[in-house]
């Protein structure tokens, strides 16, 4: 019970610096946000946790934290914009595995207490960092693409929930797919589908309960904006 409690705080933190990077940062803020979300996602999902029964790991609110962003780009930049805040993150995540991986290269010390707990984080199999990047990159410009294409038919308003929910349910689960099947090749067929749809349905959770989020950042008024005609 504790952890699903504690779960829910925090789902809200996060949420909260999503709004608050984008309320005191704007655009600048999503972009650094998608940064920052990509390298947080592949720390925190080397950590499983018991969740009401089912062992699942962290990282799945700070992904679906970044379709988030990306539809946010999308609703209020256009989609070039979604774009190229993806390929940014895809940058990230790149370098980041790159000069961690030549980090742990180097001999430490006798001393030295960092070596150990930064293998364990950073030294994954070349496979887990192939089934994040191809995961990542191929989701995520998928949701970009699917965003807009649902908003030809659902253009109101009103109507975000349905291109933000639509797009990122589908992309989300492509994610997932992806992922697991590079990352758990080899597994029990049972493990594999219960890795698979456990991680699937926590991220369609947590994407209708960024909704709500969605609604509230659209409808922020930042002074980059003043004057600006938003792109279609």
């Amino acid at each position: 019970m504790f952890n699903l409690l504690w779960g829910i705080a925090f789902v809200l933190v996060n949420f909260m610096f999503f709004l608050l990077c984008y309320r005191l940062f704007g655009k600048k803020g999503l972009y650094a946000w998608i940064g920052v979300a990509t390298v947080l996602a592949n720390i925190q999902v080397t950590k499983t946790i018991d969740l009401l029964g089912i062992t699942t790991t962290l990282g799945n609110t700070m992904y679906v934290s970044m379709y988030m962003a990306s539809d946010l780009l999308n609703e209020k930049y256009g989609p070039e914009e979604a774009r190229k805040a993806v390929w940014f993150g895809f940058f990230t995540l790149i370098m980041t595995t790159i000069t961690m991986q030549m980090v742990l290269l180097f001999e430490p010390t006798a001393t030295d207490f960092a070596q150990t707990p930064m293998q364990q984080l950073f030294g994954l199999l070349p496979r887990l960092a192939l089934a994040s990047l191809t995961a990542y990159a191929v989701s995520q410009l998928l949701d970009v693409r699917l965003y807009a294409w649902i908003r030809k038919f659902f253009p109101e308003r009103h109507q975000l929930w349905i291109r933000g929910n639509g797009s990122t349910m589908i992309s989300s689960f492509i994610d997932t797919l992806i992922f697991c099947s590079i990352a758990f090749y080899g597994y029990a067929w049972g493990i594999w589908i219960e890795l698979l749809f456990t991680t699937y349905i926590l991220k369609f959770v947590l994407t209708a309960a960024g909704t709500p989020i969605l609604y509230i950042a659209r409808n922020f008024r930042l002074m980059e904006e003043e004057g600006q005609t938003l792109k279609p």
